[in-house]
């Protein structure tokens, strides 16, 4: 086929036109291919400790000292635990999961369950059904019928004066004391808590009530994860309504407020201390210092009265701080990962 010399002119300059017209968009695609970086493996993450679950199980002291490192000190509590809050590691226990009555520690999973429910504004009026079993000697807030308190002030009584009328009212907003035993245990099995067993929600001893040092530090740890809970914890002092006037209360926590013949522990931060003639003394005690938030369970001390269990807390505390700060974790306080198949299922 012969080809004519203007056909192939034509030809010449429509190709010279779409070069001139595609070289701009060439040289882009170069320059953004030379800017781009090349896709990179992710970086896997840093392997942090392996934990044995069942290592808590064991009976006596578990702790993973490094060479020359200084033990955790010996205390009188039948059970206790030191945990880092922020990691959830376990720095040391003595029989972490022994099933002992947690007396009014047991409120910390209480709030932790109630109070998201109910608006802190809210307002009620107490009726005389709601403040109807009460259990004898039980430690009272001052919560009196026909007289309509803020959500916010039954919160106070709980946290500060472990007030059991105070849980009645809340637990009675919140749809009646049996469905908030329950919810209460749900809360406690969401967070991998096992060993409790809720009967009475305000801590009262009640036949087959059970939690662990495990599970109530757990509570404690989870409780400084909330705002609410973390503000309502830590008032060492605050005003009860009483119908056109008010009056003062102040934390049972001996640790918080510094008084009764109890030094405040420095950098102290709540949670919950608790007494029943079942339980004896229970206390969650969170500090922080230095960057570092540390929470520890202290259930029955044997010997030392009454203001034992803040002061074997304190030496808990300082050891957690100091030595306790370069041991190997001997267990966690997080959740175990559900298995693949079961949270699809979930």
């Amino acid at each position: 086929m012969i080809v004519s010399s203007s056909a192939r002119f034509t030809a010449g300059v429509t190709a010279l036109l779409l070069l001139f017209l595609l070289l701009p968009l060439l040289v882009m695609s170069a320059a953004a291919s030379v800017a781009a970086p090349r896709p990179e493996e992710p970086m896997p993450p840093r392997p942090s400790a392996r934990v044995d679950a069942a290592v808590l199980r064991r009976p006596g002291t578990q702790v993973r000292l490094p060479p020359g490192g200084t033990a955790p000190p010996t205390v009188s509590a039948r059970s206790w635990l030191v945990a880092d809050a922020s990691t959830g590691d376990v720095l040391a226990a003595r029989d972490a999961h022994r099933r002992l009555p947690p007396a009014s520690t047991l409120k910390a999973l209480f709030a932790l369950t109630v109070l998201p429910r109910l608006g802190r504004e809210t307002r009620h009026t107490v009726s005389e059904k709601e403040l109807a079993g009460i259990g004898d000697g039980s430690s009272l807030v001052g919560v009196k019928e026909n007289l309509t308190y803020r959500v916010a002030d039954l919160w106070h009584g709980v946290f500060l004066h472990s007030g059991n009328d105070a849980v009645r009212v809340l637990a009675g907003m919140n749809g009646g004391w049996e469905r908030t035993a329950r919810q209460m245990e749900a809360t406690a099995r969401s967070l991998g808590a096992l060993d409790t067993k809720v009967v009475s929600p305000d801590g009262y001893d009640a036949p087959g009530q059970v939690s662990s040092a495990y599970d109530l530090a757990v509570f404690g740890r989870e409780g400084l994860r909330h705002p609410d809970f973390a503000r309502y914890c830590a008032l060492p002092y605050a005003s009860f309504p009483a119908g056109g006037w008010s009056y003062g209360i102040r934390n049972t926590n001996r640790l918080l407020t510094g008084e009764d013949g109890v030094a405040r522990y420095p950098g102290v931060i709540g949670v919950k201390n608790g007494y029943t003639s079942g339980a004896g003394h229970t206390l969650i005690a969170a500090a922080r210092r230095d960057g570092r938030t540390l929470v520890v369970t202290v259930m029955n001390p044997r010997d030392g009265g009454a203001q034992a269990v803040y002061e074997e807390a304190r030496r808990l505390l300082d050891w957690g701080f100091g030595p306790g700060g370069k041991v190997q974790p001997v267990g966690s306080l997080l959740p175990p990962a559900l298995p693949v198949t079961m949270a699809a299922g979930a």
